[in-house]
């Protein structure tokens, strides 16, 4: 049977239609998704890239850097002592600057900084990459209800000289407000030195 003319033409701008719903609703959806969640991620590198950090608080300051030639420990203290770090928590502080997202972003004129803590900042992480990159993130004060803290991430100055401060998760303050014994690794994790020469047996008088 021979469809008539404008049936073929309604039932092909059906399908048309069906097809643009599935690629635009299903498909557009995801890529839509994936490109709204690389645009709130603080930072594009991933923790392989990462050669080493400078955790700068009020009270202290750490340096830390990669460590190749152990398994003992990935992370080494350079300062201010020399000796392995605790890799659990240079792991946590890592998560949060690889996989840590913005909830929002706001424009501020510079002058207005100091409002947000971000003047006389509570923190600074300085990243330098094995490509000899580096990434910065200052740390000011939480919101009004301590939900999110404001943050400053390689922000340049806009045309208009405005900074865009970011709003982010409060774990920040908790991953880098700490006391140097926390960032050595525990002793127990320490491998115990081999003595260098074995002890002789002791002689035995046979009968």
């Amino acid at each position: 049977m021979k469809l008539p003319r404008t049936t073929l033409i309604l039932i092909l701008l059906a399908l048309g239609l069906g097809g643009f719903v599935y690629f635009y609703e299903i498909q557009g959806a995801t890529q839509r998704e994936e490109i709204k969640e690389k645009q709130q991620r603080i930072f594009s590198f991933t923790s392989d890239d990462v050669q080493s950090l400078a955790v700068k608080t009020q009270k202290l300051t750490v340096n830390l850097e990669r460590n190749s030639q152990s398994d003992n420990s990935k992370w080494l203290l350079k300062s201010p002592v020399s000796e392995p770090a605790n890799d659990a928590i240079v792991s946590y502080l890592m998560d949060l600057l690889v996989q840590g997202k913005s909830d929002r972003t706001l424009s501020i004129p510079a002058n207005q900084l100091g409002e947000f803590g971000l003047d006389r900042p509570q923190a600074t992480i300085n990243i330098i990459l094995k490509n000899q990159k580096t990434h910065q993130l200052l740390l000011g004060k939480p919101d009004f209800n301590r939900r999110f803290v404001y943050a400053r991430a390689d922000s340049a100055p806009q045309p208009n000289g405005n900074i865009n401060v970011l709003l982010v998760s409060t774990d920040f303050e908790n991953a880098v407000n700490r006391d140097l014994s926390e960032w050595k690794q525990p002793v127990e994790n320490q491998a115990t030195p081999l003595p260098s020469t074995l002890p002789l047996p002791t002689p035995t008088n046979s009968k």
